[in-house]
């Protein structure tokens, strides 16, 4: 059976002079994907308008759907963990996702699961995402997995061949202010799923310690 889904993208809700507070007036009445009707509200980007540094991260999860702001669950304490290990104060990033809303199926005792965001969700959610860099104009940008480096890269992104390692803005990707630079990495979450959790972090410390050599 077709997809009959209506993803007309989220341009059309996105301010055309956008701010931060622009955006986040705005990104509650999008109906850029079907993802809005399922969610208890769009998640956009927290962190100094000013930052230097940009992480992306999948989509909001359970914690982040409920509060309105990303990153504030065990995978966002584990991320500010591990920015301080690596030498970058944790305060100092922006933080977003590379879809601002929710996708989830079913429950675990009180706690929705998440379910990964399609490639249609990811691409109709783009234009937040263009928005906050052109606001932000980050030198540079950390993406946190693979949903991340499909936002920016395209679909054959894969993380393993790239983590770690300093990457070109790809020139598709027209904004205000193009980032030097960007660094994949895995997301954090799937190191708290990892059985080989300690070597995992260490390895993820590592890959940040990269972004931090770049930074000014």
């Amino acid at each position: 059976m077709a997809d009959t889904v209506s993803r007309p993208g989220a341009q059309e809700w996105v301010p055309s002079r956008p701010t931060l507070p622009r955006l986040r007036s705005a990104v509650d009445d999008c109906r850029g994907c079907e993802l809005y009707a399922d969610a208890t509200q769009a998640v956009l980007g927290d962190g100094p308008d000013d930052a230097p540094l940009l992480v992306v991260g999948e989509q909001p999860g359970d914690k982040e759907d409920l509060a309105g702001e990303p990153f504030v669950g065990p995978a966002g304490k584990l991320l500010d963990k591990a920015l301080e290990s690596a030498g970058i104060a944790p305060e100092s990033v922006f933080r977003t996702n590379a879809v601002k809303h929710f996708r989830h199926e079913g429950t675990r005792g009180k706690q929705r699961i998440h379910k990964t965001p399609g490639r249609a969700h990811v691409v109709a959610c783009q234009p937040w995402l263009l928005a906050e860099l052109s606001v932000v104009r980050p030198v540079g940008v950390v993406l946190l997995g693979a949903t991340a480096g499909q936002a920016v890269y395209g679909s054959s992104f894969r993380v393993g061949a790239s983590r770690g390692t300093r990457m070109e803005w790809p020139s598709s990707l027209e904004i205000a202010a193009t980032p030097e630079w960007v660094v994949p990495t895995v997301h954090p979450s799937s190191i708290l799923r990892s059985r080989q959790r300690d070597a995992d972090l260490e390895a993820f410390v590592a890959d940040l310690r990269v972004a931090a050599s770049l930074l000014p």
